[in-house]
């Protein structure tokens, strides 16, 4: 007599949906900065509801005196596949970011300080790091008026909750 087995059924589930991202920015290079500016754009223009926290370096990003000088980090960069050497001397970091911006105008990615104004008025949530801020020694006053507030990481992980964290 032969048994038939039975098969387990499964139920095919459909993908979770991403409803939510933090993005954590700690580098203030052009290459550091430029990748968390993209995704948190493409998160709200797919609906999705997108946070930047920035520490570290990253917070060159959002300080007044600083998001509109932000240059590609030319030594030590394997990126670039160039010589370390190559990437300190004179004015090769400043021509490096030249051709870089130049590459993004033609594709229409705008400048940081534009990209920072045009994320924060699709909905995207700039914070900074209250450690690395009272670390350097900053205040809410350093900061572009898109930043919404100083906070610990305690109160990312509260913003964060039941969302994917990004560190670009």
């Amino acid at each position: 007599m032969t048994e038939l087995l039975e098969q387990p059924t499964t139920i095919a589930s459909e993908p979770e949906t991403i409803e939510k991202v933090a993005i954590v920015i700690s580098k203030g290079s052009l290459e550091g900065i430029y990748p968390g500016l993209i995704m948190a754009n493409g998160a709200r223009m797919e609906g999705i509801e997108a946070d930047l926290f920035f520490t570290f370096f990253g917070l060159d990003a959002i300080r007044k005196d600083r998001f509109s000088k932000i240059k590609v980090a030319t030594v030590g960069n394997p990126g670039l596949h160039m010589p370390t050497w190559l990437g300190a001397l004179p004015g090769f970091s400043w021509l490096v970011t030249k051709m870089m911006e130049r590459r993004m105008e033609k594709i229409d990615i705008p400048p940081i300080p534009e990209f920072m104004e045009l994320v924060a008025d699709s909905g995207v949530h700039l914070y900074a790091c209250k450690a690395t801020v009272d670390m350097f020694g900053l205040a809410m006053e350093d900061f572009i008026p898109q930043v919404e507030d100083i906070i610990s990481v305690g109160e990312f992980y509260e913003k964060a909750a039941g969302g994917q964290i990004i560190f670009t």
